[in-house]
């Protein structure tokens, strides 16, 4: 189920990549390198490990992304490591459950149930403002990708 959340400006910190569908693997290795810098600094994350989607892409178009984590206040970043902040404002929301891999369909039905209500995603020409998947599920405590549970959320423009 869909719904609209007003929101808060949450602060975080993240490592942009550049990738396609087939070099998926090289957005997901930075999980730890985030993490771990993150902990190198004695920083606590303040939420769940998210993507934030700027460009979508495919196979073979890239994807801009950020692999980030909030924390609790604005900390700086070091070049590798961004700091920024996930703007205020309305969100469409929606849960994912199950594997990643059919996170597109939840993409798709929060984007269309959004544009119906009239309020569309924001976007900055091809680049999307607020486009974030929060995985509310840790891998190492459930290991079987069918239970996982990953918040999908929009930041929404005015209404039309």
């Amino acid at each position: 189920m869909s719904e609209f959340q007003q929101r808060s400006e949450q602060p975080y910190v993240s490592i942009p990549a550049r990738a396609t569908l087939r070099e998926w693997g090289t957005v997901n290795a930075l999980v730890p390198e985030v993490y771990g810098w993150l902990a190198a600094r004695d920083i606590a994350p303040a939420g769940a490990l998210f993507y934030r989607h700027k460009i979508v892409g495919g196979m073979d178009e890239p994807f801009e992304v950020e692999v980030g984590v909030p924390v609790a206040a604005p900390v700086e970043g070091d070049g590798r490591v961004l700091a920024g902040a996930k703007p205020a404002g309305r969100y469409a929301v929606r849960m994912h459950r199950g594997h990643p891999d059919r996170i597109v369909e939840t993409h798709q039905a929060l984007l269309a149930w959004a544009e119906e209500q009239g309020f569309p995603a924001a976007r900055d020409g091809e680049a999307w403002v607020g486009v974030y998947e929060s995985y509310l599920t840790d891998p190492e405590d459930e290991p079987d990708p069918v239970k996982w549970e990953t918040e999908v959320a929009y930041l929404v423009s005015q209404p039309r």
